[in-house]
């Protein structure tokens, strides 16, 4: 069944304003020294950190993390924006504007980086350690439809295994979803195998 697509004035504007934004941090790349290819990475960098970070605020990942890059990959956004507005002279940009652009990569590999692949918020980010309620015998999961890759259990088992050497208990599906970073489905599967 072919659902059809619902074009609205806000899905419109939306497209527009992605558009013009691209184009405005292509045009800064450019004319900051990144040519070709390059100049066209710039926009999809700055977009998929903003997108990584909003993922991070919307999964109940540590916020902290998650507005600080969203605000990073914003301000980047709206930099380019306010600077390709007449602002700037496109054709003598200066050295402290050519080296953020320069230095942009770095900086957005490494918030991406973290955002992916970043501990949770609270006491097991920091080390610290925080007495466990008594383990209780869980119910039977009923039988997953959720396909889990064989290397995902298997780091997840690793996983799962440094919760207990350390704690002394089994890990829960709440604190197995926080430290892999995946939907609850995902990790209700994983632990049905886990066991």
């Amino acid at each position: 069944m072919r659902l059809p697509v619902r074009l609205d004035a806000v899905l419109i504007q939306a497209l527009i304003a992605a558009a013009l934004s691209f184009a405005h941090l292509h045009d800064l790349a450019s004319a900051a020294g990144q040519n070709g290819w390059k100049a066209w990475a710039y926009p999809v960098s700055v977009d998929l950190l903003l997108v990584a970070a909003w993922r991070r605020l919307r999964s109940g990942g540590s916020k902290a993390a998650g507005w600080c890059w969203f605000l990073v990959a914003l301000t980047a956004s709206l930099g380019a924006n306010v600077a390709t507005a007449g602002l700037l002279d496109l054709d003598a940009v200066p050295a402290w504007l050519r080296i953020l652009v320069a230095g942009w990569p770095a900086v957005a590999f490494l918030g991406g980086t973290l955002l992916v692949h970043g501990s949770p918020e609270g006491p097991e980010a920091t080390g610290a350690l925080t007495p466990e309620p008594p383990a209780t015998e869980p119910e039977p999961a009923p039988p997953s439809t959720t396909p889990v890759p064989p290397a995902l259990v298997a780091h997840a088992r690793k996983v799962a295994d440094e919760h207990r050497a350390r704690t002394g208990t089994p890990i829960d599906t709440p604190t197995l979803r926080a430290r892999l970073g995946v939907p609850l489905p995902l990790a209700e599967a994983i632990v049905a195998q886990l066991t």
